[in-house]
């Protein structure tokens, strides 16, 4: 069974056995705003987080095909995609995403307990990666191992209080940003109150530290660097959208390897070969603007 699905207060399906020999990772997926469990149009289980997703538009991906599940190879781990009431205003959701962070968290603790051999990653889009940092509080060190962030809508401020706990610490986070989600960073800091003056979205707030890899997804250097070394992702093509972390062409294959293979593809490893910073704010929406260009770049894997 490559995937199930859980909802924020759900447990584990009993009959579920995680001691069955398979060795392969376990990989949860964590939806962002608009999204609810049993919602007739908006479901996440019938469209990213299914192999074969009902519903045909642009920003429907199946993220477990994309992440390697539907094969049936020995080793090809668990995907479980779960499920939140993202609905309602951007308020209503913001708050709901901590709520089930504790829900996710409980889950993470759940798995744990009944395959402690396996390791457990996270994949989170926008108000996602809100969902994800939340449960950091409530888990015990190494609980996750990896977690990547996708266009992830929170604050800097509460995603350093997240890599401060003992769980924190003891993880991986890759924070996939991209100029084309400028805009959406921008109104989060606009419209959700900061939780401390002058505090950014994880598309600037974040950085890199030894856990914490920050990547540009639209910048060309970073394409590059990545494509060299085996991972061809396509150019952005559009100046915004909120989405391209993982609909882009060879994105989630990327990711795949990322949570698969964490120690051959370190955070070091990827630190070394990739540029030093970000692109500055609106470079790619108002590029006229001849904003100064990313320095420090690197070439080689």
């Amino acid at each position: 069974m490559p995937i199930i699905h859980v909802n924020a207060g759900d447990g584990l399906p009993p009959a579920l056995a995680l001691d069955d020999g398979d060795s392969g990772p376990v990989i949860v997926m964590v939806h962002g705003f608009k999204y609810a469990p049993g919602h007739a149009t908006e479901c996440p289980h019938k469209h990213i987080f299914a192999l074969a997703p009902a519903r045909d538009c642009f920003k429907v991906v199946s993220w477990p095909r994309g992440l390697g599940f539907g094969g049936r190879a020995p080793d090809e781990g668990l995907a479980i995609g779960f499920g939140w009431n993202a609905r309602g205003s951007l308020w209503r959701a913001y708050a709901e995403a901590a709520r089930a962070g504790a829900a996710l968290a409980a889950l993470v603790t759940a798995i744990r307990a009944r395959a402690p051999h396996r390791p457990v990653h996270a994949i989170a889009h926008s108000f996602g990666a809100r969902v994800v940092l939340a449960a950091l509080a409530h888990l015990a060190p190494g609980a996750l191992g990896r977690i990547i962030l996708l266009a992830g809508a929170e604050f800097g401020h509460h995603a350093r209080a997240a890599l401060a706990t003992p769980a924190g610490r003891a993880t991986e986070i890759v924070n996939v940003t991209t100029r084309e989600n400028d805009l959406f960073d921008a109104l989060l800091e606009w419209l959700i109150p900061a939780p401390a003056r002058g505090d950014r979205s994880l598309g600037l707030a974040l950085g890199s530290g030894p856990n914490v890899l920050t990547l540009q997804l639209d910048d060309g250097d970073t394409l590059g660097a990545l494509a060299r070394a085996g991972f061809d992702i396509a150019p952005p093509a559009a100046r915004i959208c909120h989405w391209s972390p993982y609909t882009r062409a060879g994105a989630l294959p990327f990711y795949a390897r990322l949570l698969r293979e964490p120690d051959r593809l370190s955070l070091a490893r990827l630190r070394a070969a990739l540029p030093d910073r970000a692109a500055p704010r609106w470079s790619r929406i108002a590029p006229d603007l001849r904003l100064p260009l990313p320095i420090g770049r690197r070439a080689s894997f």
